[in-house]
Parts: structure tokens; C-alpha cells; sequence
């Protein structure tokens, strides 16, 4: 007789409430400590203050840049790099799929047209032999996006943009403190962005940076933070149209704090996602992302993996989640195709206050195969259950192996 699901009323191979897993985000009295010496400096604002521009400073070091600017939160710090690039009505930006809405909805919002090109389905992350293909005169730039952690493939995306002029945006959100041949990431392409919001590795409830080696475009970014001043301007001087992206005092203190906790925090769930990575491989049905010798650090903000229906009974992946929860496991579906969220048919038809000029998409109709399946099959696991020890680990392979049982 097989052993009865938790989901069927069976014991759960992890009690949550006797084992909880890591909480996030993890603090103690130095963020407090960071809290009061910014709330009793008197000086709350970046402009006035020390944080942000010592946190600026600090973070583009990190990440082996010259150069940040602190924004509001990663969402920001896309759209004002693509205006520091001058990306405008008319221009096409390349994009994944498989990612965060707002690495496509920054192109729509400075009013240029995202391009869709598909993902590799061992990496989660875009196909660099499939850009080529989707630039036109029209195109600009390229956002690589750097899904869980991951780095992209660096190497194959500069080279295409190399090749024709554009210019690369790394959407590094999910991926402080990841290195691509012993880079950082964001340091490799034009400009990168960073997100601080409150599931991320470094955690400031909300927050953003934009960092560079390129001082010229920097200077650009900073204006557009700055309400399109120029640093060697009159304070009521605007040279570019800008807006108040500034970060607070506050997230900048918090942010220095949880820099001190980062690296040790990377190695943990390095060591955690190796062990669990170990006790998945011989796994029936279970794909993993391809390893990669060019990835010198991977900074796991997820561990991701894709399930085959076929080795466990037929089942769906909203079945498998819903059992792996009972389990005590928490898990999540991940995305949907980006293309199809309705935000993109409306601005490919040009349905209210749209840029009138450039390609017409047709976003609904299209299809991009990898990324259709991959929606289908993968599954997400959290940061912070990486956070905990060996046996956490053994729990998340237990619970998929008594599942599987289960469903054969």
C-alpha cells in the first residue's frame, strides 16, 4: 500500500509549524541602529544626506562597477536607464518572455516597443542565437535578464550587440552579487539595474540602483533620477525630462546593513541549492538548468527546476504545487508568457495613449515555443528556504520523492 499524501490526510514530511523555514528578511539591531543614526542625523533626504551616496558608492564596488545611482525600486531603474539611453517612440527593444512585467512594461512606458525573443529552456534566460534574427533598424537596445539568479549568457548577448550597435541593459533584480567569468553582473553590459523590493536578496522592502562603468551614461541616469538637473547645475535647472526617483535615507541605511549579510548569505544558499541540486539529479522526470562553467557565482534567488507530467502519473504542475505545499514545501508556478498579459495587446494595438509611431505587434498571437513549455513545466522554490540547513534540503527531495511514489 503506498504511503497516503498529505494532501489526502496523510502526514506531512514537514510540520511548518514545528519547522518553519528561514523567515525573510533577516535583521537585528544593526538595521535598527542604521534606522536611528539616519532618524536622528535630521537628514532624511539624499540630497542632505551621507547614506545614499555612501551606499552608491559602496554598491557599484560590489558589483565591480564605477558607477550607481540610487533609484526607488528596480522597476524605476529600468525605465530611467532606457531614458539615459535615449530610448524613445519608435525604437524596439529586445526582451525575454519569461520574466518580471516591468522588464517589458519600462520599454512601454518611455514609449518604445518590446520585441519578444524566446528563452533557452536549460537556462531559463534569453536565447542569444535568437536575437540576431529579431533586430530591425528599429532596434536599440537589449535587456538581458538574469532570471533566479542565474547569470545570462553574457558572452553570446555582447557579441550580438557588438555586432550591430545596440546597446545592453542587464535587469540583474533577482541577481546581486552573481558573476559572469568572474564579473559581476550589471558591470558587463551599459547600464544594469537592480531591485531591493522585499522578496529580493538584498531587501529593502522597496528600493532600486543603476550601475555602470560608463560615466557618460550615468551622468544621464542620474539626471533623469534627479528631475533632469545635471549635477554641476543650478538647483532650478532641468536640462532633460526627468522625475523624483530618489531613494530615502532611510532604505540607504537599511540597504549598507544588509550588504554586510549578502556574501555570507550567497555562500549559504550556494551550498544549500549544491546539496539540493545533489539530491534532485537522479530524479525521474526532473529536469535541472544546465550547469555552466562561465557562471562563477550564481546568487540563487530561486531554485528552479522542470517537472516531465509523464513520472508522476499524468498529474499537472498545479497538482504537483498543490501537493508539494501540503508537504509542508512551499512552491510557486512562476510566470506566464510575458506577451500575453493584456497590458501588451492594448499597446500593440494602439488602444489609448499609445506611440503612434513603429511596428505593429501582434503580442496575443504570438508563440514562442521554448517559453510556452517552460511555463508549463517549471517550478520555483524561494531564496530563503536556502537559507536554512542540509535537512531543510532533504525535506523538499523527500516530499517530491514520496509524491512520486504516490502518482506512479
Amino acid at each position: 500500500m503506498s504511503e497516503q499524501l498529505a494532501i489526502s490526510g496523510g502526514i506531512p514530511v514537514r510540520d511548518i509549524q514545528a519547522r518553519p523555514w528561514s523567515k525573510w528578511p533577516l535583521y537585528d539591531a544593526t538595521e535598527e541602529q542604521a534606522l536611528l543614526r539616519v532618524l536622528h542625523s535630521d537628514q532624511w533626504w539624499y540630497v542632505e544626506g551621507a547614506e545614499g551616496k555612501a551606499f552608491e558608492e559602496e554598491f557599484a564596488a560590489y558589483q565591480h562597477a564605477k558607477h550607481a545611482v540610487a533609484c526607488v525600486n528596480g522597476t524605476a531603474a529600468l525605465e530611467i536607464s532606457l531614458r539615459a539611453l535615449g530610448v524613445g517612440c519608435g525604437d524596439e527593444v529586445i526582451v525575454p518572455p519569461y520574466t518580471f512585467i516591468a522588464t517589458a512594461s519600462a520599454v512601454l512606458t518611455v514609449s518604445a516597443t518590446p520585441v519578444f525573443v524566446d528563452i533557452e529552456g536549460d537556462t531559463l534566460n534569453i536565447d542569444p542565437a535568437k536575437i540576431e534574427e529579431a533586430i530591425t533598424p528599429r532596434t536599440k537596445a537589449i535587456i538581458a535578464v538574469h532570471i533566479a539568479g542565474r547569470p545570462a549568457d553574457m558572452d553570446g548577448v555582447m557579441a550580438v550587440a557588438r555586432k550591430h550597435n545596440l546597446y545592453v541593459i542587464e535587469d540583474a533584480a533577482q541577481a546581486p552579487a552573481a558573476e559572469w567569468r568572474g564579473t559581476k553582473v550589471g558591470a558587463i553590459g551599459d547600464l544594469g539595474t537592480f531591485s531591493f523590493q522585499a522578496s529580493k536578496n538584498l531587501n529593502a522592502g522597496e528600493g532600486g540602483i543603476i550601475v555602470s562603468n560608463n560615466e557618460e551614461l550615468i551622468e544621464k541616469a542620474w539626471s533623469v533620477t534627479h528631475v533632469g538637473r545635471v549635477r554641476s547645475g543650478r538647483w532650478y535647472q532641468h536640462e532633460v525630462l526627468g522625475g523624483n526617483y530618489r531613494m530615502t535615507e532611510f532604505q540607504s541605511a537599511i540597504l549598507r546593513a544588509q550588504m554586510a549579510r549578502l556574501p555570507a548569505q550567497t555562500q549559504k544558499r550556494l551550498e544549500n541549492a549544491t546539496y539540493l541540486r545533489a539530491l534532485l539529479q537522479s530524479f525521474e522526470g526532473v529536469e535541472l538548468p544546465r550547469e555552466d562553467p562561465r557562471i562563477t557565482l550564481h546568487a540563487n534567488h530561486l531554485f528552479t527546476f522542470r517537472y516531465k507530467a509523464e513520472a508522476f502519473g499524468g498529474k499537472t504542475k498545479a497538482e504537483l504545487i498543490e501537493a508539494l505545499i501540503a508537504e509542508g514545501i512551499p512552491c510557486t508556478s512562476g510566470y506566464v508568457p510575458l506577451y500575453k498579459e493584456n497590458v501588451f495587446a492594448q499597446a500593440g494595438q494602439r488602444k489609448g495613449a499609445w506611440c503612434q509611431t513603429g511596428r505593429l505587434m501582434d503580442y496575443p498571437n504570438l508563440n514562442l515555443p521554448v517559453c510556452e513549455q517552460v511555463c508549463l513545466e517549471n517550478l520555483w522554490f524561494f531564496q530563503q528556504m536556502l537559507l536554512g540547513d542540509s535537512a531543510d534540503m532533504e525535506d523538499i527531495a523527500n516530499a517530491l520523492a514520496k509524491i512520486q511514489r504516490a502518482w506512479r
